[in-house]
């Protein structure tokens, strides 16, 4: 017990002193790249470059204007599903006592005739909510494909990567490129929701089914073309890119006119009145709740509903 505690405290001590230097470290680095955005911004020909490309694409004849309520809720669920996953997943990372084990029933709806697989309570947590993100992010794509709300996170052409950088160059000055979307994201708007959710979502499902139990086991052939190890090496870097994502996300929708923004995300209208801030802050309770729910007196019960708990 004496050695133990020293360990731990020069550990936290590491830790700390990490921070000391990597948090000023960041605010030099941000300060460099505004003040470098700001003299680029004084060339002629890059002066040039953001009239002709002043930072959003146009969009086809016919896309729909603003967000309709269905979008706001997925917006809600999907932000929910995500911070639970991500919290899940990391403890599944560095746990390495989990509280307790599941097992599955194989006499209901789903059975197999190979035994469950015996998992952690938090991998139980985790693979539980992707399924529901998934299910979510189903709804999600159905509805944008039938709705025509696809065209608007979707590149339409290839001005969209100039203008990004134009949008970029805006953002990095703090000088900021015009904000309207209700009716049309930036071009560095769009390639971030694209990649957000054409890319790094089917990335996160892919790489989650590879490592997951349900995926078969003894077909050697598959095994080999796609290798665990390869899901691995990806799975990790989509849950940072997501982490990333969430807070420069977050960032500017507070910083660039935050009732409005939230009116857009939350109330589905284009006002500055605080509906949305209201239904935005009713979710950060929620959020507040669910994450300190994961707690292993919380989740038997709900995991004994579909297995047997044991530690």
């Amino acid at each position: 017990m004496s050695t133990s505690t020293p360990t731990k405290t020069t550990a936290a001590k590491g830790k700390w002193s990490k921070l000391v230097w990597i948090l000023p470290l960041a605010l030099v680095i941000l300060l460099a790249v505004v003040l470098a955005a700001k003299g680029l911004r004084e060339i002629p020909a890059v002066q040039s470059f953001l009239a002709d490309y002043p930072g959003e694409s146009e969009l086809p004849h016919g896309a729909p204007v603003g967000f309709p309520a269905w979008l706001a809720w997925q917006h809600f669920l999907n932000a929910l599903l995500m911070l639970l996953i991500i919290r899940s997943g990391w403890l599944v990372r560095t746990t390495t006592r989990p509280p307790a084990y599941w097992t599955r029933n194989n006499k209901g709806l789903v059975r197999t005739k190979n035994p469950p697989t015996k998992m952690s309570l938090h991998l139980w947590l985790h693979l539980s909510l992707d399924a529901l993100w998934i299910l979510n992010g189903a709804v999600f794509f159905a509805l944008i494909f039938a709705t025509g709300q696809w065209m608007r996170i979707v590149p339409q052409s290839w001005d969209v990567f100039p203008n990004a950088l134009s949008a970029a160059l805006q953002y990095a000055s703090l000088d900021w490129p015009h904000e309207n979307g209700w009716v049309n994201y930036n071009s560095l708007q769009v390639l971030a929701y694209f990649t957000t959710v054409f890319i790094a979502a089917p990335l996160a499902i892919a790489t989650g089914l590879r490592m997951s139990s349900a995926w078969p086991k003894h077909t050697e052939k598959l095994n080999r073309l796609y290798p665990i190890e390869a899901a691995r090496a990806v799975h990790l870097p989509v849950m940072v890119y997501f982490v990333g994502f969430i807070i420069v996300h977050v960032t500017l929708v507070l910083a660039t006119g935050a009732l409005r923004n939230l009116n857009h995300m939350y109330a589905a209208r284009d006002d500055g009145g605080w509906t949305g801030f209201w239904i935005f802050a009713a979710s950060l309770v929620v959020m507040v709740l669910g994450w300190t729910a994961v707690r292993p007196i919380l989740l038997r019960p709900i995991a004994s509903l579909a297995g047997s708990v044991t530690r």
